[in-house]
């Protein structure tokens, strides 16, 4: 026998109220997250592979330059050279991505030797991007410039600019420059970037330039998920 005083029964039975509080806090969180989880299920966009075959399916012959978006065209360098048909266009500024000199050497020349000098007897604007048609170039640290250069131009006070975003054939790097400013700056996903342009250009990033707009695709991703768990907070 022992002598049971209040103080000690309330030590001994009393819930531990903090712990419960605390326990009940963090499966609350972690509830919330599952929940999270079934509502808005991870995001994983499509593989370079799948990638290729929607952009080499149905392929057909498109021109010198064409319109993919409103006032936003890609083109080649034929059409980067025709200063009437941009004229004619109403070109206000040009995104030049295989910006660059003419290679001294022997060997073909990639780049698109035109520029600001090039242009001086119209009324445009240039950008230059000095970039490599290559697998293991790295393209990626100029999306975000050159996102903003376009949007910039395109939102042009008073006036709308129109922009002509060229490289040497306007399929591989113009392209990803322009898929890269839809989905900065338009809020499109990739595979819903290439479905908008594909049907006015026949484009075809090459696989090193596809997996770069994948892993800007998951991180703009994450950037939006991050925005939409703090509104339900």
């Amino acid at each position: 026998y022992r002598e049971i005083r209040a103080s000690t029964v309330k030590e001994e039975f009393a819930p531990p109220w903090r712990e419960v509080s605390s326990y009940d806090s963090e499966w609350k969180q972690v509830s919330l997250e599952i929940f999270q989880v079934f509502l808005d299920p991870p995001y994983e966009p499509p593989s370079v592979s799948e990638l290729q075959e929607l952009l080499l399916a149905d392929r057909r012959p498109t021109g010198h330059v064409n319109q993919v978006w409103p006032n936003l065209y890609i083109g080649n360098e034929v059409a980067a050279r025709d200063k009437g048909t941009l004229h004619s266009l109403g070109i206000t500024h040009i995104v030049n991505a295989a910006h660059g000199p003419p290679n001294p050497g022997p060997g073909p020349c990639f780049c698109v030797n035109t520029g600001p000098r090039f242009y001086r007897d119209m009324t445009v604007d240039y950008y230059g991007v000095e970039a490599d048609d290559a697998i293991d170039f790295i393209l990626s640290p100029f999306f975000y410039p050159t996102a903003r250069y376009i949007r910039a131009a395109l939102q042009n006070v008073p006036l709308p600019g129109r922009v002509f975003v060229h490289c040497l054939m306007g399929v591989s790097r113009s392209a990803t420059l322009v898929l890269a400013f839809l989905m900065i700056a338009e809020g499109l996903r990739l595979q819903e970037a290439v479905a908008a342009v594909r049907p006015h250009r026949d484009i075809c990033p090459n696989p090193g330039f596809l997996q770069q707009l994948r892993s800007l695709d998951m991180s703009l991703e994450r950037e939006r998920r991050r925005r939409r768990q703090a509104q339900t907070l």
